[in-house]
């Protein structure tokens, strides 16, 4: 069992959209097509690699985008229900991830979705008004029936980031190892003060690509340190962020 929920763990990046069980079955097959973020296996490729990646090819939802022209929503306050709880932080190679334990959550339309990780991507892969930021988190969250919700936290180089040095206080630089966390990680720590936000339908961002997750991205940007992101960058030792998809027809709200 202690192996299932470390595989289901390593996963969670890119399968969350799965369920529990289907996330151990296709985890225990080696979990798909291997990809990255350059080459014959990079994004232009993904919907190539694997039958279950085809929406990253073929789908019309997805995500990143560049948020422009958003229409006025008069958007609800995301009732945020955080505790700290980052515990476990893995490098998998293509992002470093905190997994967070159970009890922490937000509410939208009246409805509870829990956080299970956040994790990182530099440069930004969202972009507001054509503007790319040096670094992005994604907050990943998911109802009962799997249903996600991503929220997205822009950084720009500025004043160092005391939430990024606790989560990254022993930061694994070797792909597809783990630290447990001496200080847990607070994912509310990374937000911004201001919590108005842009909304659009989208998808997941790495394969499988699966579409229907809800993205809500923070307008305030937080700040990072030159070191901080220079740091992050190194261990990745390449982009990895997904290139701008296109809109097709969406309406983002704010």
């Amino acid at each position: 069992m202690y192996q299932k929920r470390r595989l289901v763990r390593l996963l969670a990046c890119s399968g969350l959209a799965l369920s529990l069980s289907a996330a151990i079955d296709v985890a225990l097959a080696d979990g798909g097509a291997h990809w990255t973020y350059e080459g014959a296996e990079g994004p232009e490729h993904w919907g190539e690699l694997d039958p279950h990646y085809i929406a990253c090819r073929d789908g019309h939802s997805q995500t990143p985008i560049d948020i422009h022209d958003a229409e006025q929503a008069n958007l609800p306050p995301i009732e945020f229900h955080y505790v700290v709880g980052g515990d476990d932080e893995i490098n998998n190679g293509h992002s470093v991830q905190v997994n967070y334990r159970p009890g922490s959550a937000i509410r939208i339309d009246g409805h509870d979705y829990q956080l299970k990780q956040f994790h990182f991507h530099a440069p930004s892969e969202n972009h507001v008004d054509g503007h790319e930021y040096p670094m992005e988190a994604h907050l990943v969250h998911a109802d009962k029936d799997g249903h996600l919700v991503v929220i997205a936290v822009m950084f720009e180089q500025g004043t160092h980031n005391h939430a990024l040095a606790t989560a990254w206080q022993d930061m694994p630089e070797a792909p597809h190892s783990h630290h447990e966390l001496l200080s847990k990680a607070s994912a509310e720590a990374l937000l911004p003060a201001n919590r108005n936000y842009y909304r659009f339908d989208g998808s997941l961002t790495t394969p499988p690509c699966t579409e229907g997750v809800v993205w809500l991205v923070m307008k305030q940007p937080v700040t990072a340190s030159k070191e901080q992101i220079a740091h992050f960058t190194q261990v990745m030792g390449h982009p990895n962020n997904r290139p701008i998809q296109p809109l097709n027809g969406r309406v983002v709200q704010q």
